[in-house]
């Protein structure tokens, strides 16, 4: 908290600092000329101290560590290869997002949108009837979990990979739009409606303009008078979103209240120290330490002594938090990522920062140039790269937009690889019975390049699930009772800050 008032007292110098240029200049050590002078064109450097952390958030110190199993192989697929690599810092959720944050988003969607386009509304509602089963009495659930007041701080599921995705993009919106708000930028605007509603690219590509309280930063160049907050101002949060695996399982782990120095003396089986599921703590010993199940038909023990107080969810602040203050990393709901599954994901990616999934893509011009209009619902467009209008012929670090499948999964790599049009393959193949044929989709599995990981263990699941090392998969557009999720944001500049 102390950390983040400084940062509030300092991005409002940001602002102050525009409308008032001292006598004296800082001058460029490149050049020699000043900063912040109109005389010199007006190029500005302004005070910044580090990235403020966003609502919700913990800074997570990055580092190294053995990604991939260290439990034993239950399902004896011998994929899950244990691997060192370095994730750099980032910020994260601290608790699971819950049924009320989400309620919130859906208020939101609903006043803006519901009039003209109720579509994105019933997009992105939860799906209640992921609680039915046919042999069991689960109609209370779908009928009050995600509404009813009592469950308003559990955590919110339902909720397909998509439509995380779509929460976490709202979410930077928002944020975003408070602290121009709270900078005396912007004004309280209610009324926001359709493409009219506030979208962090659009305003800062000049294409949204309701809702400001002046015309905007006062502009140092001689030929202007004002002009939108930059990027180079540093005000502006960086875009919330899902977490990569590596992210979420390291975050998991919370090694930095596990290490002396450099060392690692004891390996971690579970977000706490120790390979047992019960707190040792004396003045909590016995307790179990997430929420899980024990073993068959026991969700939660015996009544007068509830082992883990829940017989589904639990609050998403309930149980004890991990040593960098994550709640719940071990049991209530299993959570997405944003990586594309494959089997030797950890063997083929990157040992700094890895992820399988990337999608490059660039923002739509029209015929003159220019960045395109906003669409319908208030974004920015963009498309995937292109290697003809993008050039990336002579680019060295890629070719392609999609690169979901490199080195697995392509077709490329395929055994059936050069037998189309031959007899064997039919030569009009797609995409999509490529992907069929190169993991057999459908039939002996349900990878393909749609099928999302999902970490750690949930209310219906055994203690093996909260290694997090252990992963799963599931099609984006598919939600289960037991799937939740948290956003992360990127740390930029240094990993420790001011703590440091």
């Amino acid at each position: 908290m102390k950390l983040q008032k400084i940062n509030l007292i300092f991005v409002s110098l940001v602002i102050t600092s525009l409308f008032f240029t001292s006598c004296k200049h800082e001058q460029s050590s490149t050049t020699g000329w000043n900063y912040n002078d109109p005389r010199n064109g007006g190029f500005q450097k302004v005070p910044y101290l580090e990235q403020e952390t966003g609502p919700g958030l913990v800074l997570i110190e990055g580092g190294r560590f053995t990604m991939g199993r260290v439990e034993q192989e239950v399902n004896y697929d011998w994929n899950n290869i244990p691997r060192t690599v370095t994730v750099s810092s980032f910020y994260m959720d601290e608790t699971e997002v819950s049924n009320f944050a989400y309620l919130e988003y859906l208020y939101w969607l609903d006043r803006v949108f519901s009039l003209d386009y109720p579509e994105v509304y019933k997009k992105a509602v939860p799906d209640t009837l992921v609680w039915r089963s046919k042999l069991a009495y689960n109609e209370p659930y779908v009928e009050y979990y995600l509404r009813h007041p009592s469950y308003r701080d559990y955590p919110v599921v339902g909720v397909n990979w998509l439509q995380a995705n779509d929460f976490c993009a709202w979410r930077t919106d928002r944020v975003n739009e408070i602290i121009l708000i709270r900078e005396g930028l912007f004004e309280h605007y209610p009324n926001q409606i359709n493409e009219d509603n506030f979208n962090t690219e659009a305003y800062m590509l000049g294409q949204y303009e309701s809702g400001k309280r002046v015309d905007g930063i006062p502009d140092l160049d001689p030929n202007k008078e004002f002009r939108n907050v930059k990027m180079e101002d540093g005000i502006l949060l960086p875009k919330y979103r899902l977490p990569t695996e590596a992210e979420w399982e390291y975050a998991a782990y919370g090694l930095i209240g596990n290490t002396i120095d450099e060392l690692i003396p004891d390996r971690k089986l579970y977000p706490w120290n120790g390979h047992a599921v019960r707190n040792s703590n004396e003045k909590y010993i016995g307790q179990i330490l997430a929420n899980f199940k024990r073993g068959r038909g026991d969700n939660m023990g015996v009544a007068g002594k509830l082992n883990d107080n829940a017989d589904v969810t639990a609050p998403v602040y309930a149980y004890w938090p991990n040593d960098y203050g994550l709640y719940n990393m071990a049991g209530n709901v299993s959570e997405w990522v944003m990586d594309v599954y494959r089997p030797l994901s950890i063997e083929d990616n990157d040992d700094f920062r890895p992820f399988r999934g990337n999608v490059y893509q660039t923002k739509e011009l029209d015929e003159d140039g220019y960045i395109a209009e906003k669409d319908s619902l208030g974004r920015i467009k963009y498309r995937d790269v292109d290697t003809e209008k993008d050039n990336l012929t002579d680019r060295r670090n890629y070719k392609s937009a999609d690169n979901i499948d490199y080195l697995d999964g392509h077709w490329e790599s395929s055994v059936y690889y050069g037998e189309v049009g031959a007899g064997t393959i039919d030569s009009d193949f797609d995409e999509l019975d490529k992907q069929k044929q190169m993991y057999q989709f459908g039939e002996t599995s349900l990878v393909n390049d749609r099928a999302r990981v999902y970490k750690g263990a949930s209310w219906r699941d055994r203690a093996y699930w909260m290694v997090p090392g252990t992963r799963r998969y599931l099609t984006e557009e598919q939600s289960t009772s037991y799937i939740g999720f948290r956003c992360a944001m990127t740390r930029v500049g240094s990993p420790v800050g001011l703590g440091y």
